[in-house]
């Protein structure tokens, strides 16, 4: 890299110290390399823009060309003042409000003037509006100075010279940007200026032969086009060219992660198929399995033939029959002379296991050792002889498994059931009760949509188990406001009748906990007093654990008929006999939460339901939500939806999620870029690991720049 891009951002011309100061803290931006890549996030053309008459109810953004034509200060009815300015573009009216920056932003607007409007239209009723828009004048002359003079802030904005083409890129900026004349309009000169000083500076990193094959633009050309389109033909090639190198950088880093895990991490093969896994499958297993189950097991058969550590990832939905696929790999472990341990995140998942896999396991004549923190010292002593000696051949518990007393006669697998819920050195510690390393299986019932797992796991291979056991009868789901009450505890009750059972869940955050609390508690007066001649039973995470597992026993024995939770339902207990879920203010869940709460019910041979309850309001996002739960009832498109919703970082939860930040690349949208740049990463670490030959070295340099910023990514979490 040249050293023009590693300059501080306070020496370039036009910004100064006060103005790299307000970068670094809003944008993150610290030297010229910094701004280069501080993309634009939306571009206009001038010559199409939308019209207010045409904007549709569920529109994500808009651009405007338009005047306005008036301006006031308005104070609501929480003494709260904001801005209104009423917005025309001849075809209608539309209102602009702002809640902060209020005093700035009204001595900088100018009636009458044109101006380009961009932001995220709401609907209600006949009247549209958008609050804290970007507001982009189309005179050359820089409004922001005006303001900045009047606030005395010592700033000289500089003078757009007109643009060449209609197409503008918008840039994100803040009110404190925009008080420095930083608005999109002084991104765009700050950016006029970096190209022409610092372009020469582009150099190349890609080698010939990639850009060809993928018929990629030079990258002095893409960054030229990014920020000062010629056309739109030339901006889309130069947008591609930056997504698919930000994808191919992090595949190149779980290109080498994987290579590195399939030297290190030996293992023992299981070369063996043998008895236990063919009388089962032949003589004791309880129903047909699934072309998708056998699909899986095929999968793995290969993985542990190996002597490389099986490290795979098992996805289904709620009732796909993971557990099944999990005992049979267990199988395989014994037919070898080895023991397998699972892992779950709560006590009552663990049971759930425990009594499934002692089921199956006690028709071949096989032990299950149970390790869980509430069982008493006795039948844990016990277990761990047992385990110790070899006389155990599966191990079922919570992270209770990972203590130090826990010790294995020949631990040969793992398998973790929904890993997410688990810290990496808590997976870490279980791996080291095993030498050489255990085949490693993890499972979840959060079906992650293939375009992330395909760019999340480098070093994990994925299994996707996409198809319910036959003869269960699809969800119907429903979405009704509070109006419809009556009606739904009327069929409630007529469900009862029947001899069925009902959850009936309230949100839990963080922000308002006490008050979800006291809805939890109220929820279940109302429903004991309506439903006198039945029992209702309550469940929360704030309850000692021992009587959560008495409450979902009871309910699990049908001596309580209606169970008010918490999400802590989410991954729980199988009541085949519970056909309706209720999920109070559903416009306040996660689309893949509301998902796996349906997944409560319908596990047995009854139509299920799942009502969603909702005040009036719902947002634009609430109400996608609800369509996608009342249409489809396949996790995978849930997932997919959800992605496209929320994007990769808040699906995921966390910053450990094992994703960079992509600048432009959207693993939602970029689905064949990605294919793409995955196949060039794997090829490249294939043929040349270490960036050895002479037109890789381009490369090599970026790459490492790449892991100084990222190194630590790459790694499921």
């Amino acid at each position: 890299m040249h050293e023009f891009w590693k300059r501080e951002i306070t020496f370039l011309k036009k910004v100064g110290p006060q103005r790299a100061k307000l970068l670094n803290e809003e944008c993150r931006i610290y030297t010229n390399e910094d701004l280069l890549i501080y993309y634009p996030r939306k571009y206009v053309d001038k010559g199409s823009a939308t019209q207010i008459v045409d904007i549709q109810e569920d529109a994500q953004y808009v651009s405007l060309l338009g005047k306005i034509t008036k301006v006031e200060e308005v104070v609501g009815k929480n003494h709260k003042k904001r801005l209104s300015a009423i917005f025309t573009d001849g075809t209608g009216f539309m209102e602009l409000v702002w809640f902060q920056g209020i005093s700035f932003i009204k001595s900088w607007i100018k009636l009458y003037e044109e101006v380009a409007v961009f932001g995220r239209p709401s609907v209600y009723g006949n009247m549209v509006s958008i609050s804290h828009p970007e507001l982009d004048w189309q005179n050359p002359i820089m409004n922001a100075q005006n303001a900045a003079n009047q606030l005395n802030i010592n700033t000289t904005p500089p003078t757009p010279s007109p643009s060449k083409t209609p197409i503008s890129p918008f840039y994100p900026s803040t009110d404190a940007l925009s008080r420095f004349g930083l608005d999109s309009r002084g991104f765009r000169v700050l950016m006029q200026h970096l190209l022409e000083v610092g372009l020469q500076y582009v150099e190349e990193n890609l080698s010939d032969s990639l850009l060809a094959e993928y018929k990629l633009m030079g990258k002095r050309d893409a960054m030229k086009n990014i920020h000062a389109p010629e056309n739109f033909s030339k901006l889309k090639e130069a947008q591609r060219r930056v997504k698919f190198e930000e994808l191919f950088l992090f595949q190149i880093l779980l290109a080498k992660k994987r290579k590195k895990v399939s030297v290190q991490h030996l293992a023992n093969p299981f070369e063996k198929i043998g008895p236990y896994f063919n009388e089962f499958y032949e003589k004791h297993i309880p129903f047909t399995l699934t072309n998708a189950q056998k699909r899986v097991l095929k999968e793995i058969r290969k993985d542990l033939g190996r002597n490389i550590q099986m490290n795979r990832l098992v996805q289904g939905d709620v009732g796909s029959g993971k557990t099944m696929v999990a005992f049979m790999t267990m199988l395989i472990a014994k037919d070898n002379g080895f023991q397998s341990v699972m892992m779950a995140p709560t006590e009552i998942l663990a049971e759930q296991h425990y009594r499934k896999i002692s089921e199956y396991a006690e028709k071949m004549g096989l032990k299950v050792a149970y390790f869980v923190g509430s069982q008493k010292k006795s039948v844990r002593n016990a277990n761990l002889e047992l385990l110790a000696t070899g006389d155990a051949d599966i191990a079922i518990g919570t992270h209770a498994l990972i203590e130090d007393p826990v010790k294995f006669y020949k631990l040969g697998l793992v398998i973790i059931d929904e890993q997410h819920k688990f810290g990496v050195q808590q997976r870490a510690k279980l791996w080291q009760k095993a030498h050489p390393f255990p085949h490693n299986m993890v499972m979840t019932a959060t079906p992650i949509p293939r375009t992330l797992a395909m760019t999340l796991y480098g070093d994990i291979d994925v299994s996707i188990i996409d198809e319910l056991p036959p003869g269960r009868q699809p969800i119907k789901t429903i979405a009704c406001y509070e109006t419809k009450r009556l009606e739904i505890l009327g069929f409630l009750r007529r469900e009862i009748q029947k001899g069925r059972q009902a959850y009936i869940v309230y949100p839990l955050v963080e922000e308002s906990e006490k008050l979800d609390l006291l809805a939890v508690e109220k929820g279940y007066e109302l429903l004991s007093e309506y439903y006198k001649e039945y029992k209702v039973g309550i469940v929360h995470g704030k309850m000692p654990p021992e009587n959560k597992e008495f409450e979902m026993k009871r309910f699990l024995n049908n001596e309580t008929q209606l169970l008010v939770s918490t999400t802590v339902i989410e991954v729980g207990v199988d009541v085949p006999n519970s056909t309706i879920m209720v999920i109070e203010n559903a416009e306040r869940f996660g689309l893949s939460q509301l998902h796996q709460l349906r997944g409560r019910v319908g596990r047995g041979k009854h139509q299920s339901f799942c009502i969603l309850m909702t005040s009036n309001k719902r947002s634009q996002d609430a109400r996608k939500r609800l369509k996608a739960m009342v249409e489809t009832t396949d996790g995978f498109k849930i997932s997919e939806i959800d992605l496209e919703l929320r994007g990769p970082g808040d699906f995921l939860g966390t910053r450990q999620s094992g994703l960079p930040e992509f600048q432009l690349a959207n693993i939602t949208q970029d689905q064949d870029i990605l294919q793409e740049a995955r196949k060039a990463a794997f090829e490249l670490v294939e043929n040349d690991p270490d960036f050895l030959l002479p037109e890789n070295q381009g490369l090599k340099e970026s790459f490492e720049e790449y892991l100084k910023k990222n190194g630590n990514l790459g790694t499921v979490a």
